[in-house]
């Protein structure tokens, strides 16, 4: 249950996302739950390999790389995706910070909503 409500609210993040912020465009709901799902397994599949691949540079530039992955998964779900799109990379490091953010508040709202007793 934790999981689909999930992966509606970051859905629903998405399309904010591309409402307020003009470099990022979701055509529907529909192309938004496909693109937090692709989004979602980018970052299960390619980013720790990303992450271990890119470590000394990680390490040098105190963690801020970790955004420009972040960037990279973003920007990689908009270019196979017909119904999302990020108008470049600058635009996807953007996106992908606020689209972060919100993921944060939706795990933390999630966390305190479906806590064990």
């Amino acid at each position: 249950m934790k999981l689909l409500l999930k992966w509606l609210l970051s859905a629903a993040a998405l399309l904010f996302v591309a409402y307020i912020y003009s470099g990022v465009e979701v055509k529907s709901f529909s192309s938004a739950l496909i693109a937090a799902f692709v989004i979602g397994l980018f970052n299960v599949v390619l980013r720790p390999v990303l992450v271990v691949l890119t470590l000394p540079v990680t390490i040098v530039t105190v963690g801020l790389f970790l955004f420009v992955i972040n960037a990279l998964m973003f920007w990689a779900a908009a270019s196979v995706l017909d119904g999302f799109h990020v108008t470049g990379f600058g635009a996807a490091l953007l996106g992908s910070l606020i689209y972060s953010v919100l993921g944060v508040l939706i795990e933390s709202a999630l966390g305190g909503l479906f806590t064990k007793k």
